[in-house]
């Protein structure tokens, strides 16, 4: 589903949108039901004007500074407020105050200290949304909380005021045929239905990119998270 680099940041924009709408009714899924994350990393703050400009609202930033940057830019330079922040990428525990005081979203929450620190952290009024990652491929390699692990910590962020949990976020194993795709969302939304009978509030599944969308969304995803497609390829500096 890649989109050539060749083309406009819209028109990637245009046509992945209409992949994810094509996508949503072949497998049987609600028109609209499934987002587009735009993951802007490494991506300059004119990028993301461009992808603005085109309709684009969601973005998803993996290093903290870099994010928190591009937030305080557009906060202060946009004059529209309904822009919406995720933070995506492995938190360190020295990283979570700014996380909390900046970010809409974080999808990458596997362990009980970042959640409680989040929490402690995040200004009083408007709570975090917050999906909780699992390692659902049981890769070393990959960020996620074990699937034994995810009922405590939903409750432990359950229990937290200034946290809302969302839903879950995986990044499988990369393969590159779709039953194995699906074999491994289908993983995440079995754990996201258990989930839901005891925190009905869940309604997010942050899963598929670039290589398995349609996979993803045929498992039920409501977020994919695409970058390359949409901006082109990265440039990756030191991570901060």
């Amino acid at each position: 589903m890649m989109c050539s680099d060749k083309n406009s940041i819209q028109k990637n924009i245009e046509q992945i949108n209409q992949q994810i709408r094509t996508a949503e009714q072949q497998y049987g899924r609600n028109s609209n039901s499934v987002q587009l994350l735009a993951v802007s990393k490494t991506k300059p703050i004119t990028a993301l004007e461009e992808a603005i400009t085109a309709g684009q609202k969601c973005f998803g930033e993996n290093y903290v500074q870099e994010g928190v940057e591009k937030i305080q830019h557009f906060s202060q330079h946009y004059t529209q407020s309904d822009l919406e922040w995720h933070f995506i990428g492995p938190i360190q525990s020295n990283k979570t105050r700014l996380i909390a005081e900046n970010f809409d979203w974080v999808h990458s929450v596997d362990r009980e200290k970042i959640a409680q620190r989040l929490n402690d952290q995040r200004p009083d009024g408007k709570p975090l949304q917050v999906l909780i990652q699992v390692n659902t491929s049981g890769e070393n390699s990959k960020s996620g909380t074990d699937r034994e692990q995810v009922f405590a910590l939903a409750q432990l962020i359950n229990d937290l005021p200034n946290l809302t949990l969302r839903g879950l976020m995986s990044i499988p194993e990369n393969v590159s045929d779709h039953a194995s795709q699906l074999a491994a969302f289908q993983q995440l939304a079995e754990l996201k239905q258990a989930l839901q009978s005891h925190y009905p509030q869940i309604d997010t599944l942050s899963m598929g990119m670039s290589g398995d969308m349609p996979a993803a969304i045929e498992a039920g995803s409501t977020m994919v998270r695409i970058g390359t497609a949409i901006f082109g390829a990265r440039d990756y500096p030191q991570a901060t």
